[in-house]
């Protein structure tokens, strides 16, 4: 079953992410800020991370997003530059701003809508991890 890396500082949709994956035999890892996420991809090498935007810092998950896509080639995150990436946002529901995925500013596969329909959640981690 496919390893997914979840960074999140909410226990609580931590929760909501673990019951339906883990009860579907997905592997999961854990991380709670941006910085440790980073530092966990390396050590887990997981086969899909779900990331939230907003941790320590409202950009946070932005700027994980960019930094594993980075397209510098000595990047030391260039083995995970393939790995999906499903993005957990509540902004859509708590503004009228809207984004997508974009390769140069939000390099992520897709994104999920908090709060978390579990089937949802399922459909999309299989069409990107299997």
């Amino acid at each position: 079953m496919p390893k997914i890396l979840i960074i999140e500082d909410d226990p609580d949709m931590v929760t909501a992410l673990r019951l339906p994956l883990e009860a579907n035999g997905y592997e999961l890892a854990f991380a709670s800020t941006g910085k440790e996420g980073l530092e966990k991809v390396k050590e887990v090498e997981p086969d899909m991370i779900i990331l939230d935007v907003m941790m320590e810092t409202t950009t946070a998950g932005f700027q994980v997003s960019l930094e594993l896509r980075s397209p510098e080639p000595d990047s030391e995150y260039a083995a995970y530059r393939e790995v999906p990436i499903l993005m957990l946002t509540a902004i859509h529901t708590t503004t009228s701003l809207r984004f997508g995925p974009d390769e140069a500013y939000l390099p992520v596969d897709d994104f999920v809508d908090k709060p978390v329909d579990p089937d949802v959640l399922l459909e999309k981690v299989r069409a990107l991890a299997g």
